[in-house]
């Protein structure tokens, strides 16, 4: 089983193109357009045009069809169509479906993008108003009538487990959210450009669910973001220094559900990205020193914290002090706390810029940079380097 050996398809794809729209509260215009608009400055951003491209990937939450996407955006015939499913636990999962065409030869390039009017449509934080009868809605059936109706809930409550175990106080996350904003701040893109906080701030800030308060928990944005994915050996013909897929993983762990896996032996953790990173070392032959800059999903600060452990980077309990440290350079975007929140998407766009050298906090010779997706649900994450890393 894969999950138990290295996998062959690292450095056999690349990151060729990135394109996204502005990131607002209120786009004003459709989700098909934003993903048009993405996708088109992704091609752009490539060298390429929509005619070149014969495969597309998105989220199962996405509305806007592959195949609408490709008659809107001038695309010929698709060989390749695809979307994964668990919100933003799907973004690296989109790359890595990608490149699996692209090795395999059953598509050239493909595009993977996301585009949702988060804040002035549908609103994720306004958590569970109705849904259909799924098997997997049976599991927040457990739940809901306690209360817990929103991410933020189901959040907390591995936060609270998480500072009782380790005698920390919620300022531990306070770190993770005055280092986003801090990058964001510099970040002309970001929502929170020129609004740096303090750890004073995020502990004036309003509580949200007990132990998260407002600062930290992600924005609600509306916009869309697109990456173009090819092989390695085309992309060294394109104007853009590739970003090379050195590895590429999806995980679930046992006992997982959809955020809330609360029947686990603990709460601690994320097993799900534990699964993800064990792959991701294994197929990559790299370790956590060899990681120039982390760009990890932060839909809430605490999972922030449990994925650096789970990842290697300190031991358990340790992650407040290693992110106070600066010990690595973390989601120099500003993240989706002070960027915008993309479903982690916009981090992979980040993640490509520090190859490129093109950052806005740009890291001095980093060559290889770990992005993850979303957490508490089944997840994904990505390793990518230089061309020569």
């Amino acid at each position: 089983m894969s999950v138990r050996r290295a996998d062959s398809l690292g450095g056999r794809a690349a990151i060729v193109g990135i394109g996204a729209t502005e990131f607002s509260k209120d786009s004003g215009r459709s989700e098909l357009k934003l993903a048009v608009e993405a996708v088109r400055a992704a091609l752009d951003d490539a060298g390429l045009t929509p005619a070149d491209v014969d495969g597309l990937v998105t989220f199962t939450m996405d509305t806007s069809p592959e195949i609408t996407v490709a008659q809107a955006a001038g695309m010929g015939e698709l060989s390749f169509f695809s979307r994964i499913h668990y919100g933003g636990g799907a973004a690296c999962a989109t790359v890595q479906q990608a490149a699996l065409a692209v090795a395999s030869g059953v598509a050239d390039v493909v595009v993977c993008y996301r585009a949702f009017n988060e804040r002035s449509g549908r609103r994720f934080g306004s958590g569970v108003q109705h849904r259909e009868p799924t098997a997997e809605g049976t599991a927040l059936g457990w739940n809901l009538p306690f209360g817990l109706l929103t991410p933020a809930s189901w959040v907390a409550m591995a936060a609270q487990r998480y500072l009782h175990t380790y005698n920390l106080t919620p300022e531990a996350f306070g770190h993770v959210a005055v280092t986003d904003r801090r990058h964001a701040a510099r970040n002309p893109a970001a929502y929170f450009y020129e609004k740096p906080i303090t750890l004073a701030d995020h502990a004036a800030s309003r509580w949200i669910v007990e132990p998260l308060r407002l600062l930290d928990c992600c924005q609600e944005t509306d916009g869309g973001q697109a990456v173009v994915v090819t092989s390695a050996e085309r992309a060294r013909d394109l104007p853009r220094p590739p970003a090379v897929i050195i590895a590429a993983a999806q995980g679930a762990g046992r006992a997982q559900e959809q955020m809330t896996s609360f029947y686990r032996d603990g709460l601690t953790g994320l097993p799900e990205m534990d699964v993800v990173a064990r792959q991701l070392w294994r197929t990559s032959g790299l370790a956590p020193a060899d990681i120039d800059v982390g760009i990890l999903y932060d839909h809430f600060t605490p999972f922030v914290l449990m994925q650096l452990e789970e990842f290697g980077f300190c031991g358990v309990g340790e992650a407040a002090d290693f992110v106070a440290d600066d010990a690595l350079p973390l989601n120099t975007h500003g993240g989706q706390l002070g960027e915008a929140y993309l479903h982690g998407m916009n981090g992979i766009a980040e993640a490509v810029r520090q190859i490129r050298g093109t950052s806005v906090n740009q890291i001095p010779g980093a060559a290889r940079t770990l992005v993850t997706a979303g957490t508490g649900v089944p997840t994904s994450g990505l390793i990518l380097g230089t061309d020569g890393a």
